[in-house]
């Protein structure tokens, strides 16, 4: 019998039925395999409750030297693609790695072996963690509210946890699955390869796009008026608009913040889309900050999922310069919708301006559907 007083694992505890809980508890987690040790470290930092979860999401069994030798995967990319995924790196005799890690480096030799090159695998490793640890930081808040009762005692709270792990974890994995295929099958549509890229064996890297950056006006200010939650709120909201008007040809890249990155082979429903954003900003009431957005057409390079080049900083600082509630795009845009629909806007030419890293200055125009006119 674990006197679990004197081990420490009740300290600050001095409610009686809280104490039996907790002892309760212990014992449990106890009887699960989980060492004296392991549940001191998790007492010390609040994660008793959720001891359970954490080891059924996978258990520290695997030195990365284990690892290397059971995968053939050399111990240098073993621990360079733990620290692709975002995750620190151990020392290589360090207990960090589970059965998942390595299946997932079994992977990732198959991948290799079929021809896949190490610095493209660690490229979408780098990817895969950036936007997954997006989606653990937004789901485990959303699960862990929602199974929070009022004077819920720890060993209750660590049981419906875990059976809401058993049971929605599963079910997790088959939605990102899902959305990754479609992803996949809306991107591949947008591929060609053609003779050039036949003969030269790649894709091409470069491609002629639109670029739009739509910012919400003042949003840094109003961090310093509202609560943080609110804060918060408003940039979800911004992100629910781009995603509502990203349809094709047009594709949401990212939302950073108070700003959303656009883009498209077709200028003229980009300007739609942005257009649309600006007046759904509009429509959402005086607590709702007004938006403003810039549209640069060039050349650009994608890469790990975003795009770079020119048109990426210059309809950037394009953004900062429009009014709210306008959306402004350079000459080669507005050339470009005139050439595909020469009905369909007005164009109102505003003060030329110097912008940042571009010789002389930059022909600006604002932008209107031409029913507005």
């Amino acid at each position: 019998m674990v006197d679990f007083a004197a081990e420490g694992l009740l300290d600050g505890i001095e409610e009686a039925g809280a104490r039996a809980d907790r002892v309760a508890l212990l014992e449990e987690l106890l009887a699960e395999g989980i060492g004296l040790d392991e549940l001191r470290q998790a007492a010390a930092e609040d994660r008793l409750v959720l001891l359970r979860v954490e080891r059924a999401l996978g258990q520290d069994q695997y030195t990365a030297r284990e690892v290397a030798g059971r995968t053939d995967v050399p111990l240098e990319l073993v621990l360079r693609h733990r620290q692709a995924l975002g995750l620190p790196t151990p020392d290589p005799d360090e207990l960090a790695f589970t059965d998942d890690d390595v299946d997932a480096l079994v992977r990732l030799r198959a991948f290799m072996d079929a021809g896949l090159p190490e610095e493209g695998l660690l490229q979408a490793t780098r990817v895969l963690g950036e936007g997954l640890a997006r989606v653990a930081a937004t789901v485990r808040p959303l699960v862990a509210d929602a199974f929070l009762r009022p004077g819920d005692s720890e060993r209750e709270l660590s049981a419906r946890y875990a059976a809401a792990n058993a049971q929605l974890g599963p079910q997790l994995g088959a939605v990102m699955q899902r959305i990754l295929n479609l992803h996949l099958r809306d991107q591949v549509r947008s591929d060609a390869i053609g003779r050039a890229e036949l003969a030269a064996g790649r894709l091409a890297g470069g491609a002629t796009m639109t670029v739009a950056f739509a910012d919400l006006v003042d949003f840094t200010k109003l961090g310093q008026r509202v609560p943080v939650e609110e804060l918060g709120a408003i940039a979800g909201r911004l992100a629910t608009l781009a995603s509502e008007v990203a349809r094709s040809p047009v594709r949401l890249v990212k939302t950073i913040g108070d700003a959303a990155m656009l883009v498209s082979s077709e200028p003229a429903p980009l300007l739609g889309a942005v257009l649309a954003m600006v007046e759904a900003a509009d429509a959402e009431g005086d607590e709702f900050p007004r938006m403003h957005a810039g549209l640069a057409t060039g050349q650009v390079l994608g890469h790990a999922g975003d795009w770079y080049g020119s048109p990426v900083n210059l309809a950037s600082r394009i953004a900062t310069i429009a009014r709210p509630g306008s959306v402004v795009v350079e000459q080669a845009t507005r050339e470009a919708i005139e050439a595909a629909d020469p009905d369909g806007w007005r164009f109102s030419t505003i003060l030329p301006r110097r912008i940042k890293g571009i010789d002389g200055s930059v022909p600006l125009f604002r932008a209107r559907p031409a029913k507005a006119s």
